[in-house]
């Protein structure tokens, strides 16, 4: 069953709050090394790795963590598997949300990176804004609590600026896989509560000092009901999507103002190829080729192969894509790749029975064999 701590805190300190918890998890040596979001000392917030229990939050608080911030400008997976694919030895905690989570479950089935060593601490998600979009709020002096207050209200929209379209349909807000999660949904606004989640987290709390309390009452239900408003604006998204993207043209035409910067490639969490072909020899045309092609219809659009990367990367990702929206924000066309991707993998991993980052226990598709798998398609005898 799971056990629950209450971190109570006064308005304007909430992150205050947050580092003593994990300042005092550094000093009493439950982990080595922390990392979590943190402010930068001129603006945006970075995922940062942690040592010296004394740099968790400086004397002017203008660096410090932040766990509830909302901006992504990494998917946290990606830093993870960095840090552990070559395990260090040391014990690390890391803050992380669900889509990166998720991504990371998938990059361990990958050998892409490793959990021996790792304290996971996830975190309720209630989305993350542009990264231009969260600076400009930050300069007006918008913070995380402030977020927060307003998102559990039900109102993420700000100045103009709002929480990213791959926010707005994920219906995974509260962090699974963890061993300790950080609740704000249901937990009232005065308190964040923390939920431990395996016998690594019991160990945890116990070793940082921390006295268990009561669930959340409110929580369940609170959880339940943006479950469903996020599975609702989905299942829309996708039907609306569908609709408009039916035939190869349009998806062309979707994909028109591509320049084969691969900017998508390098931001996805599960792209994790060393090398990718489209970077190879296999893609460097020769200008007769070029002149060749064109010839054929009198023009061709230039750079070529755009689409054609696209589909050899949906049909590499698909089963493991998590929706977090990378793709998008890192797109220099503001081409909104995200669905693309999310209604593909849907279709994917429900056709496998695979949810992407659902369990570690839970091997993926294509990595083993079923002698009674796809018999329609295969025509075997059961």
């Amino acid at each position: 069953m799971a056990k629950f701590t209450k971190l109570s805190f006064k308005k304007g300190e909430l992150n205050k709050k947050l580092a003593y918890f994990f300042k005092g998890m550094l000093e009493k040596g439950v982990v080595n090394a922390l990392l979590a979001p943190m402010a930068q000392s001129k603006r945006g917030v970075m995922q940062t790795l942690i040592t010296d229990p004394s740099n968790v939050e400086t004397p002017d608080s203008i660096s410090a963590i932040d766990p509830f911030a909302p901006v992504v400008p990494v998917n946290g997976a990606k830093i993870a598997s960095s840090i552990t694919a070559t395990p260090s030895g040391r014990k690390v905690a890391m803050v992380l949300r669900s889509c990166e989570v998720r991504a990371l479950v998938e990059l361990v089935k990958l050998k892409q990176a490793n959990l021996d060593d790792v304290l996971l601490i996830g975190i309720d998600c209630l989305g993350r804004y542009e990264n231009l979009d969260f600076i400009k709020l930050q300069e007006q002096g918008e913070t995380s609590e402030s977020f927060l207050e307003k998102a559990l209200a039900g109102n993420t929209e700000n100045s103009g600026c709002d929480i990213s379209s791959a926010c707005k349909i994920c219906e995974f807000p509260v962090t699974d896989n963890v061993d300790l999660r950080l609740c704000v949904i249901g937990t009232g606004a005065d308190a964040v509560y923390i939920e431990s989640l395996t016998p690594k987290g019991d160990k945890a709390l116990e070793a940082a000092g921390l006295a268990t309390s009561d669930t959340p009452g409110s929580r369940d239900a609170a959880v339940k009901k943006l479950v469903k408003e996020r599975t609702e604006a989905r299942d829309k998204a996708f039907a609306e999507y569908r609709e408009s993207t039916n035939s190869f043209d349009a998806l062309e035409d979707r994909l028109s103002g591509c320049i084969n910067c691969y900017n998508c490639r390098v931001a996805c969490p599960v792209c994790y190829c060393k090398e990718c072909v489209f970077v190879t020899d296999t893609f460097r045309h020769n200008g007769d080729q070029y002149m060749g092609w064109a010839d054929n219809n009198g023009t061709l659009k230039m750079p070529t192969d755009t689409t054609f990367y696209h589909l050899t990367r949906m049909s590499h990702i698909s089963l493991f894509c998590v929706g977090c929206g990378q793709c998008t924000s890192a797109c220099p066309n503001s081409i909104d790749l995200m669905p693309i991707f999310r209604t593909v993998a849907q279709k994917t991993q429900e056709r496998f029975d695979y949810q992407a980052g659902r369990s570690l226990d839970e091997e993926q598709p294509l990595t083993v064999f079923e002698s009674d798998e796809l018999v329609e398609v295969t025509g075997q005898v059961k």
